[in-house]
């Protein structure tokens, strides 16, 4: 289906790709997997075209007349509804039908209806409804235009248009960024039946875990495919180093071996030839080098040095929105005690970030009571506050302004260095950090309050699989109550214990897991597709 060789690719004096090949066989379904800033999104592009290739050695090419689909951009706010826009995404299906209802040649409309039929036309409207309501559109929102939707769900409707056209090689990048994790959940189902090529960038290690057939590496400036989701990858991996650095301490001694003769018979006559000879040995040999693992730098919430009694928050017949005649949750009775670890499940729209914010005092209860201690602090992180950095300024200038006056230079450095800027780093301007080093900052910036409640509003966006695993080992080390809002099951099930529930303007504790929750949520699907 899509071959890439010798693919050499610079940005400026930094290499992405040197000489990296790969083969992907029509119906796997490919999970795409590197580090943040190795390249992945510009092998997408080079895989459009959007990039001109590199080189006249490198080639990539697909299977002749395959058709390639991937989501360009937000749905365009208009006066079509959500239906109609996704249904134009089969371009054969949307001119047929317009040609059908203008065309006068008898012999034509026979061709029409008959080729309608061929591509199973009549069934597109409830396909795609399928589809967007999979992805979390009600049924009500198929009929509503989509100037009516945030960009956010007009996004949701982009990626349901490119499934619904059924490409023959579909490619995804980091869709469930722009998913619950009842979209995410429901997609994964989505793909695994999916009867073409998928190519998919993400970094939910769940989601790579259940619906690839195969993993894509992007290591070193190398492409490498091996079978299975991304624990297996991880498994092949540590196998192949351990293979080499055992090659590595075979060579090191056979080394030491031949020098030895060396030294011991190279002076003698009797042994000169010999000795050559182990000379020649050793200059032919190629030596075996263990590729360096790049370091993840850990993040860390301290300790809160004032410890508080339980309950450290309590909710009582609260009632949460924006405003009287904008209620989104009532009748809330909820309590978090100085251990807990939650995570918040629910579809988007029901309410979560809204129960959260009033937790955090970012909205007034309408309703209602919230009593806490005086002394509670509590660390609030949501994708909005990456609005609030400051452009102009540093990630030093942010740090310096969140230590106390008169903190000493080298200690302000040292506190960048802790969140993961180092020395060429603290002086980058906001607006030139990527979406992952921003989270980086908010999340550092936040545990400097030493807070002892951490709500956590999708925090994993811009966060690659190694710095969501470092995330849950500082959640997991860290000793007061976690919130957590999320779509990554691996970070929810590595950190959470309980569960709250956010549906239909109510929020409860849900008795059951994670998995629990995913069969009730795939369940609803198939309810609402039949």
């Amino acid at each position: 289906m899509l071959t890439i060789s010798n693919l050499d690719y610079r940005i400026g004096a930094r290499s992405l790709f040197e000489n990296a090949s790969a083969q992907i066989s029509g119906g796997w379904k490919v999970g795409l997997v590197g580090r943040n800033g190795t390249g992945k999104s510009t092998l997408l592009k080079l895989i459009r075209e959007e990039i001109v290739q590199p080189s006249p050695d490198t080639s990539i090419r697909l299977n002749k007349g395959a058709r390639l689909g991937w989501v360009a951009q937000e749905v365009e706010p208009s006066d079509e509804t959500i239906l109609e826009v996704v249904l134009a995404t089969d371009t054969e299906r949307h001119a047929l039908m317009q040609e059908a209802e203008t065309a006068q040649d008898p012999d034509r409309i026979s061709e029409i209806h008959m080729r309608l039929a061929d591509i199973d036309a009549w069934s597109a409207e409830s396909r795609a409804a399928e589809v967007l309501m999979g992805l979390g559109f009600t049924d009500a929102d198929l009929y509503r235009a989509t100037r009516e939707f945030s960009g956010g769900w007009r996004m949701r409707a982009a990626i349901a248009g490119v499934l619904f056209s059924e490409p023959d090689l579909l490619l995804l990048d980091e869709p469930t960024n722009y998913l619950d994790l009842e979209g995410a959940a429901w997609l994964e189902t989505y793909l695994k039946k999916y009867p073409h090529t998928v190519l998919l960038v993400s970094h939910d290690r769940e989601m790579l875990n259940r619906c690839v057939t195969h993993t894509m590496a992007l290591e070193h400036k190398q492409l490498s495919i091996s079978p299975g989701g991304y624990d297996a990858w991880l498994k092949l991996r540590a196998a192949r180093t351990a293979l080499l650095e055992s090659q590595r301490a075979k060579q090191e001694a056979d080394r030491a071996h031949l020098q030895s003769f060396i030294d011991r018979f190279g002076a003698k006559a009797s042994k000169a030839s010999q000795a050559q000879s182990r000379v020649k040995m050793l200059q032919r040999m190629q030596e075996i080098t263990v590729p360096l693992e790049e370091r993840t730098v850990p993040f860390s919430f301290p300790t809160s040095t004032d410890k508080l009694a339980a309950p450290l928050l309590q909710l009582r017949g609260a009632s949460v929105g924006y405003g009287e005649d904008a209620v989104i949750l009532s009748g809330v009775d909820l309590r978090l005690d100085p251990d807990d670890r939650i995570a918040i499940v629910g579809a988007n729209g029901q309410g979560k970030t809204t129960l959260v914010k009033s937790i955090a005092q970012r909205l007034p209860l309408i309703a209602g009571e919230r009593t806490a201690p005086r002394a509670l602090r509590i660390g609030y992180f949501s994708q909005d506050q990456m609005d609030e950095l400051r452009p102009g300024e540093t990630v030093l200038d942010h740090v310096r302004d969140a230590l106390p006056e008169g903190t000493p230079p080298a200690r302000q450095r040292a506190v960048a260095a802790a969140m993961g800027f180092a020395h060429e780093k603290v002086g980058t301007n906001i607006e030139k950090l990527s979406g992952g080093e921003k989270v980086r900052l908010l999340l550092g910036l936040m545990a400097m309050e030493k807070p002892h409640i951490l709500i956590l509003d999708e925090p994993t966006s811009h966060l690659d699989i190694d710095s969501r695993e470092a995330l849950i080992y500082a959640l997991n080390d860290y000793n007061g109550a976690v919130i957590l809002i999320t779509h990554d099951v691996y970070l929810a099930e590595g950190t959470a214990d309980q569960l709250w529930l956010v549906k239909n303007g109510r929020a409860t504790r849900y008795d059951g897991d994670l998995n629990d929750y995913r069969k009730l949520v795939l369940q609803a699907d198939r309810a609402n597709a039949a």
